[in-house]
């Protein structure tokens, strides 16, 4: 039997790195074994993202040594580490998307024949070969922009596969993906298992980290805090190691009380693919009232006509018992709606600015001293949201770009609170955010319904939006396929609404 040592594949020793004076990873020591999975926790800010640029070599690491297999590593880029067998398949998918997916497969690598003319024959083979041997069926010469985030997530880990990587990093892979289009990505991961790769999987969600993973990781502060096999621990052992204290409720008690009607939409449908069709309900003062249903389903365009930004074709909305009929975000901003984005880096944020800019930058009138602008009110506002949401930061003048994902969408919900909107409506609030910085949104949110905010809010975890609302809005295919109250619900009757007009 091989030597347990001889197994690992990856191995880091004492890695550290600083910003300045803020240690960011202290002396990390980590091995990751062939044909496992290793499950890599921890909350927005432990230190995961840098440590993955340390072993890319995005940024220089302080101390430390590298090891694949039995040689010593230190990559100059991401480029460098795929060539040399490491791999990583990020969130945001950094693709060409006008371009087919033989093209994004051998980027920067094209083949050429003996005349030095690429040779799109070999890349046609060679591809369709891939594709063949891990079990997926893709149109190669269509662009990827016409294809879903799952099937453009899977040709992504076939590029990695292609570079005959023995490790590969999965960084929240699963964010964007519906049930099946999981269980497909697991079946590859297992797979690959199989074929002696190691897979690295950076994940938030509890029970898939449960479901795929051999051993998890935990990083708190810098520190690697816990390193278990998955069957020796437990829900309640890993949340207490990623916060440093134990949460006996993934959610706060929803004990806030929902008075009169303030918004009723009627009859709306929408012109442009995918269509709302003959959408009616009304939410309440100070309720949080849920959108579930799948991926595609028309939930995000909702929210997108309510706001303004796209076209209806039919339909009545009332505000305060108001008509209204927003032809643009400001007129919805100016009317009390305030709407987070699902794609916070993509429409979210300014991330060429720092936070002040990006904290005030959607409520500049309040800030003028005269008829200019006051940089000790911008500054004082951002230093008070700064405190209320808790933002691991330096200080007001950090760069938005230099914090973790929880830790933005954190500036993101203190942009909106500034403006003091009555209806918040929340595309995937909590998506990629880890589960101390969850729960702290989660009593944002409520206490924001206790002082009579009103909150839509779209979830596509089904124990999220079974633990933070009043009422859930089920929708099926562009309609809207049934109401139903939080506590008289379930998960089965969730989806058995959600595929009403599938």
């Amino acid at each position: 039997m091989a030597d347990k040592k001889d197994n690992v594949v990856l191995s880091i020793r004492g890695m550290s790195k600083s910003f300045g004076r803020n240690r960011v990873l202290d002396h990390i020591n980590l091995d990751v074994k062939r044909g496992t999975v290793m499950g890599l926790m921890g909350e927005n800010g432990a230190g995961k993202s840098t440590m993955m640029k340390c072993l890319f070599g995005t940024y220089q690491k302080d101390e430390g040594n590298i090891f694949l297999g039995d040689k010593e590593v230190s990559f100059s880029g991401p480029k460098d580490a795929l060539e040399n067998g490491i791999a990583m398949v990020h969130q945001e998918l950094n693709q060409c998307l006008d371009r087919n997916v033989i093209d994004n497969l051998f980027l920067g690598r094209y083949p050429r024949n003996s005349f030095g003319v690429i040779d799109e024959g070999r890349m046609k083979k060679e591809a369709s070969e891939l594709f063949r041997k891990l079990g997926m069926t893709v149109n190669l010469t269509q662009p990827m922009r016409n294809m879903s985030v799952s099937q453009r997530q899977m040709c992504e880990i076939a590029k990695a596969i292609s570079y005959n990587s023995e490790v590969i990093v999965l960084d929240e892979p699963t964010s964007s993906l519906t049930v099946q289009e999981v269980d497909k990505l697991f079946e590859m991961m297992r797979m690959l298992k199989g074929q002696g790769i190691a897979l690295i999987y950076i994940s938030h969600k509890m029970d898939e980290i449960f479901e795929i993973c051999d051993e998890i990781s935990v990083l708190r502060d810098g520190n690697l805090v816990m390193t278990k096999d998955s069957k020796e621990t437990d829900m309640n052992e890993l949340i207490a190691a990623m916060v440093g204290r134990s949460l006996e409720n993934r959610f706060p008690p929803v004990d806030n009380e929902p008075g009169d009607t303030i918004l009723s939409v009627q009859h709306l449908s929408t012109k442009y693919e995918p269509h709302l069709q003959d959408i009616s309900f009304d939410v309440k003062e100070g309720e949080i009232f849920g959108l579930y249903g799948l991926v595609g389903a028309g939930r995000t365009e909702l929210l997108e006509t309510i706001f303004g930004v796209r076209t209806r074709a039919a339909g009545q909305m009332y505000f305060n018992g108001r008509r209204m009929a927003f032809n643009s975000a400001k007129e919805a901003m100016d009317h009390g709606f305030a709407m987070i984005t699902e794609e916070r880096k993509a429409n979210g944020l300014f991330l060429k600015g720092n936070l002040t800019f990006n904290t005030t930058i959607a409520n500049l009138e309040q800030y003028k001293s005269g008829i200019a602008l006051s940089d000790a009110k911008m500054t004082k506002a951002t230093a008070d949201e700064i405190r209320v949401m808790h933002t691991k930061c330096m200080g007001p003048e950090d760069m938005i770009s230099s914090l973790s994902g929880g830790n933005q969408q954190k500036v993101i919900f203190g942009k909106w609170l500034e403006r003091g909107p009555q209806i918040f409506m929340m595309d995937e609030p909590t998506r990629g955010i880890d589960v101390g910085a969850k729960y702290e949104i989660y009593e944002l949110i409520i206490s924001m319904a206790k002082r009579g905010k009103t909150i839509i809010v779209v979830s596509s975890e089904m124990p999220e939006i079974l633990g933070i609302t009043n009422r859930i809005g089920v929708m099926s295919n562009g309609r809207l396929s049934g109401i139903v109250n939080t506590k008289e619900t379930n998960q089965e009757e969730l989806l058995r609404l959600s595929a009403k007009y599938l």
